[in-house]
């Protein structure tokens, strides 16, 4: 479909569009007009397809408990969130063999359970992760285990050299290396496959964190046989156009035998007495309490319409759309990026800027309330990795920890979700460079309230 998607990207990026609910939502300005939002959101969350929402509705009078009961809805129910681990784990290629797909909140909440889960295998082993790392893929690792950063270069870049310098160091102590498959800062994305052979050349194991990888481009976890496969893989529905709160956790079947679940009640147990639990198996141990078969069910049919329109397609398209913006900001003085992948560089459409001498969260401001353009600014939960990349020494950050109503530094970041058009991203890079013309009468105008507004 490639040469087809070149002829007719007009018409491509109207039928995207026509899959996502609110892409023409009128919304107000701070002068009372009303215009179509636009959103530069979607690295935070993703609104949802059309066709999620109806499968929603159909599936509402089948809707019933999961696991155990006779009726007819019930075992529907759980036919359906059975059936769902298949369709999830054959769309980044897992072994269900002897992978399990377990269903959880979202990546957080699948990384923390993880991390228990290894704690109980061995507190003692190391774990290699990265300064580009979202908080999420970082803080559980802290508190059980001794971690390890790979380094990040000037531009913000995995420091390949210095991993395998760790790895090589520690030799067998390290026993996981955790790695986000793409920045939610820069959009950079990371070889994970490469990595992974790195990892299992010195006898360990990989963790994507692939909640901003896998909406946007196509993910195989590879065979187990392959010095590249990906043995621990972790996402969220919510940025796939499914916001029905569904995580997933891709694990081997070996990982959770002969463990305590992180959270222990109904369904997690095969028979308990006052004097002995019996713990199920995964992933049922590890899925406590009634199942979010609705999130299930969501995500599913979103893989479905992600799948229908072709992962390479959704690249290609957001290809196009992240190259132009980023042709059209950097053209526009004053304006700092902080993101430098090269126009033929694999990367995600996710562009971080700052306006010299404007705050990050005053721009953010003015782009909602005079353009009706959503963007998010701050550190992105990523804050060592966003504060290296703003350059802010140790003496920085101890004023900003001591000064609480400080305006915190940060970024102001643009993220493309596949409906988004050139026509959206026009609006924009004329209103930066308004913002960018107009300083001094922006910062008077929105002065006040400014005064009590910043972002963390």
């Amino acid at each position: 479909m490639q040469g087809e998607f070149q002829m007719k990207k007009k018409d491509f990026t109207l039928y995207l569009r026509s899959l996502v609910v609110g892409v023409e939502t009128k919304i107000p300005l701070a002068d009372g007009k009303k215009v179509t939002a636009i959103n530069f959101d979607n690295a935070a969350t993703t609104p949802p397809f059309f066709s999620v929402l109806q499968e929603i509705m159909d599936f509402a009078p089948w809707y019933s408990s999961v696991h155990r009961g006779k009726g007819y809805k019930s075992v529907l129910s759980s036919d359906i969130y059975e059936k769902g681990r298949e369709v999830i784990g054959k769309f980044v290629n897992a072994d269900l063999e002897k992978d399990l797909v377990i269903y959880t909140k979202n990546t957080t909440e699948s990384l923390n359970m993880l991390a228990y889960i290894l704690y109980q295998k061995d507190s003692e082993q190391i774990i290699l992760t990265t300064e580009m790392e979202h908080l999420s893929n970082d803080l559980p690792w802290r508190n059980k285990f001794k971690v390890l950063y790979t380094a990040t270069n000037a531009e913000g870049k995995l420091c390949l050299d210095d991993m395998e310098r760790k790895l090589k160091k520690y030799g067998g102590k390290i026993k996981l290396v955790t790695v986000t498959g793409a920045s939610n800062v820069t959009g950079y994305l990371n070889p994970i496959h490469r990595i992974a052979k790195l990892a299992h050349q010195y006898g360990a194991k990989i963790l994507v964190d692939a909640a901003q990888l896998v909406p946007h481009a196509a993910l195989d976890m590879k065979s187990h046989n392959s010095l590249g496969h990906i043995d621990y893989l972790a996402f969220s529905a919510h940025k796939m156009y499914a916001p029905f709160g569904i995580g997933i956790l891709i694990a081997p079947k070996e990982t959770f035998a002969e463990t305590k679940p992180v959270y222990q009640g109904g369904g997690t147990v095969r028979l308990v007495s006052h004097k002995f639990i019996e713990w199920d198996e995964a992933p049922a141990k590890e899925e406590a309490g009634t199942p979010n078969v609705i999130g299930v069910s969501a995500l599913v049919q979103a893989i479905k319409i992600l799948q229908s329109i072709g992962m390479d397609n959704i690249y290609l398209h957001e290809e196009c759309l992240v190259n132009y913006a980023l042709k059209k900001i950097r053209s526009i003085p004053e304006v700092c990026l902080y993101t430098y992948a090269k126009e033929k560089e694999k990367k995600l459409s996710i562009i971080p800027f700052n306006i010299e001498g404007i705050h990050h969260s005053l721009v953010a401001q003015i782009l909602s309330l005079e353009s009706g353009i959503a963007v998010r600014n701050g550190l992105f939960c990523a804050h060592p990795y966003a504060e290296k990349l703003l350059q802010l020494t140790d003496a920085d950050l101890e004023y900003y920890r001591q000064n609480h109503q400080a305006p915190f530094p940060g970024m102001v970041r643009m993220s493309l979700g596949l409906y988004n058009n050139f026509q959206e991203i026009d609006i924009l890079v004329e209103k930066i460079k308004e913002i960018v013309g107009n300083k001094k009468d922006y910062q008077k105008k929105y002065k006040r309230f400014f005064s009590r507004q910043y972002s963390r």
